[in-house]
């Protein structure tokens, strides 16, 4: 369970860089992937800008911490970033995003985080 809990943690963690990433070098994609597309008209470039740097910063924090603190404290913070999917899906929802993208994507996130916090408790 230990392998499990560790690949999982660092899984979810690179994937999030990689969101960060694309967040920053591919912004309107990337706003379009999150299930409510950035307004073409608007100047919303620097509010997808700052979802790319903190992704990107959680992402980083959650590596760290499995490296440097180890599994409880990755288990906690991953209990505490589970809320960001799951504003995430009631975000969607409320911006005309589909119910596919808000609970097969963010919902799902969600739930695989806390699974990823319970397996991290758990060794």
């Amino acid at each position: 369970m230990t392998v499990t809990a560790y690949t999982l943690a660092v899984v979810l963690n690179v994937f999030v860089l990689f969101i960060g990433a694309r967040f920053l070098l591919q912004p309107r994609l990337a706003a379009l992937g999150y299930g409510v597309p950035a307004d073409a008209d608007g100047d919303a470039s620097a509010y997808l800008t700052i979802k790319g740097l903190r992704d990107g910063a959680f992402g980083l924090l959650g590596l760290a911490l499995l490296a440097f603190v180890g599994a409880e404290a990755e288990a906690w913070f991953m209990l505490c970033v589970a809320v960001i999917p799951l504003f995430d899906t009631l975000i969607v929802l409320r911006h005309g995003g589909t119910k596919a993208v808000a609970f097969g994507i963010h919902f799902a996130t969600a739930v695989v985080v806390l699974i990823s916090a319970g397996l991290l408790f758990a060794v």
